[in-house]
C-alpha cells in the first residue's frame, strides 16, 4: 500500500532551479512588491513548506481509485461507493487519464448514468420496485415545468422509436 508520508523537508529543493521562463513566477518574492506587505507580519515560514502533524492514515479496506497526478493515498478518503460492475470498470478506465482531460471526466459522467441504471436493476433483483417517477423528480417537473417535461418525454419516445426501428431493420437484413 502506498501512503503519502511527506514532510516539509521533502519540498525543499537541493539546488536552485530557474523558473524565470514562467510568466508571473516569483511575483511574491519581493516584499516591497507585495500589496499586503505593510499589513502582513512576514516570517517567511510559508516558504519553508507546510508544517502540520499528519492525521493517522485511514485504513484501506476497499479498492480506492487514485489520480495519476497524485498516485499516493491521501490521509483520508471516501469509501461509500467502491468501484464495481460496469460503472466501476468505466471509472477505472477514466482514472488512467489526467484530471484536466475529457478522457477522465466524460467517462465519469457516463459511469454515473450507468451506475443509476445498475441501481435500478439491483433493486429489481432484490424484489424492490423502484419509484422511478418520484426518484427522477418527474412529479415536480410535471407540476412546475409541464411543457418542458412533455418535450423531454416526446424526445425520449422519438429516440427510442428510431433505435428500435434501426435494430429491427438490421435484424431483417441479417435474416
Amino acid at each position: 500500500m502506498l501512503t503519502d508520508e511527506t514532510k516539509p523537508s521533502d519540498f525543499k529543493k537541493s539546488e536552485q532551479a530557474d523558473y524565470t521562463h514562467i510568466k508571473g513566477w516569483g511575483i511574491d518574492a519581493d516584499p516591497e512588491n507585495d500589496p499586503v506587505y505593510p499589513m502582513k507580519k512576514r516570517t517567511n515560514e510559508e516558504h519553508d513548506g507546510y508544517a502540520w502533524d499528519r492525521p493517522q492514515q485511514q485504513a484501506e479496506d476497499v479498492e480506492i481509485l487514485k489520480s495519476v497526478e497524485r498516485p499516493n493515498l491521501t490521509a483520508v478518503f471516501g469509501t461509500a461507493s467502491p468501484p464495481e460492475g460496469v460503472n466501476g470498470a468505466i471509472r477505472k478506465m477514466a482514472f488512467r487519464y489526467s484530471e484536466s482531460s475529457y478522457g477522465r471526466w466524460l467517462p465519469l459522467v457516463l459511469a454515473d448514468r450507468v451506475g443509476a441504471f445498475e441501481g435500478i436493476i439491483s433493486d429489481l433483483k432484490n424484489g424492490h420496485m423502484p419509484n422511478i417517477f418520484a426518484e427522477r423528480g418527474w412529479g415536480a417537473e410535471w407540476k412546475y415545468n409541464r411543457k418542458g417535461f412533455l418535450v423531454k418525454v416526446a424526445l425520449a419516445a422519438a429516440v427510442t422509436a428510431v433505435a428500435i426501428s434501426v435494430i429491427s431493420s438490421k435484424k431483417k437484413e441479417n435474416d
